[in-house]
């Protein structure tokens, strides 16, 4: 591409952060690409510079400067992720678990990344418009989860919902709850985990960690659910419950307490592969990241109410649960509690601390309260 480019944004891409509507008209710039371009005021909204987490609205026009050498549609030299195909798009309109006008909750896959990154082209966000329906607009993403964790993914149908929805997620007004498998035993057996996060230089590049003084803050609260041990190796489900939104927050936080969550060896290292466990054996437990967005709770974008929708485990971790004997029915009553315990909190979120006018529901019927 060897001139500027002005790119009027669409009805349907409004809400959009710049950043994602950049990555989904030319993947081929790479984030760190992009980011220069924004502090160098290339890349400009309505004429004025702006930065990457800037949300869009219908209408705006993007100048994007000359990309030499970098040629739309093409993955980068080495890449050789498969874009998706009639079953994964298949797969996915499988996956919802809650639908209507202004919604839909889908309950995302382990191992599926919401958004692409380099020479990432299987993603949520590459497959959206199959989730149209029978909508002209494509849906939006308002948050996100980790490529290797499993749940409940909230998308907005039209861009009102995207707003408020965007806004209920950054407001705190989002009650979030988790289910995961830890090495260890943590103590107390319920807390608060408050440790400021941020970017930091590791062995395999730059990674999120604790940053006690110069970390952005961090907030997230556990429960002790159950505990199963073998040969003095003691394998420990938490309920989780982030009060903030930084990135991996609970697999650093987890870490830090010195009970990294099994199989993440991203932030746990060795000791999140136990020698004890028959990992990955048959008939054992699965050698894939013990964590899932088991639940979200926000306000209806339409009417305020409590729209409440769970996931299930996956195979994975239904398996690992099978292994070590657990109950699911004790994560439910936990994670009561745990919402009950950030009640009494000054820095719980807003959806904890008012009871709902009435309940939307997952098709199944989860997680009623």
């Amino acid at each position: 591409m060897s001139a500027v480019r002005t790119i009027t944004v669409k009805h349907d891409e409004a809400e959009l952060r710049l950043d994602r509507w950049f990555r989904r008209h030319f993947p081929q710039v790479a984030h760190g690409r992009l980011e220069k371009l924004l502090r160098t005021g290339q890349v400009r909204v309505d004429g004025r510079r702006a930065k990457s987490g800037t949300r869009l609205a219908a209408g705006q026009v993007i100048r994007v400067p000359p990309l030499t050498g970098e040629r739309p549609g093409r993955a980068r030299p080495g890449a050789r992720a498969a874009a998706p195909g009639p079953r994964d798009i298949e797969a996915l309109r499988g996956a919802v678990l809650f639908r209507d006008d202004a919604v839909i909750a889908i309950d995302k896959p382990a191992g599926l990344a919401v958004q692409g990154g380099t020479g990432l082209r299987r993603h949520v966000d590459a497959m959206l418009d199959a989730l149209r329906f029978e909508q002209s607009e494509r849906p939006r993403l308002v948050h996100r989860l980790d490529k290797d964790t499993s749940g409940v993914l909230l998308l907005a149908r039209t861009a009102p919902a995207a707003r408020r929805l965007s806004a209920a997620f950054r407001g705190k007004a989002a009650q979030k709850l988790y289910w995961g498998l830890v090495v260890g035993v943590p103590k107390p057996r319920r807390g608060r985990i408050d440790l400021p996060l941020g970017k930091r230089a590791g062995r395999g590049g730059e990674t999120v960690g604790a940053v006690p003084d110069a970390g952005k803050p961090a907030l997230s609260l556990y429960q002790v659910v159950d505990t199963h041990t073998l040969e003095r190796t003691a394998i420990t489900w938490l309920v989780l419950m982030p009060l903030t939104g930084r990135t991996h927050q609970l697999r650093a936080h987890c870490a830090a307490l010195g009970t990294p969550i099994l199989c993440d060896g991203k932030f746990g290292g060795r000791a999140a592969f136990p020698e004890a466990l028959p990992l990955g054996r048959d008939g054992g437990i699965p050698k894939q990241l013990m964590l899932l967005a088991r639940e979200i709770a926000v306000p209806h974008p339409e009417d305020d109410t409590t729209l409440r929708v769970a996931a299930p485990l996956p195979p994975h971790m239904a398996a690992a649960w099978a292994a070590l004997g657990f109950d699911t029915a004790k994560g439910e009553r936990a994670g009561h509690d745990l919402i009950r315990y950030a009640e009494g909190l000054a820095h719980s979120p807003p959806g904890a601390q008012r009871a709902p006018k009435r309940e939307h529901a997952s098709p199944a019927g989860r997680a009623k309260r």
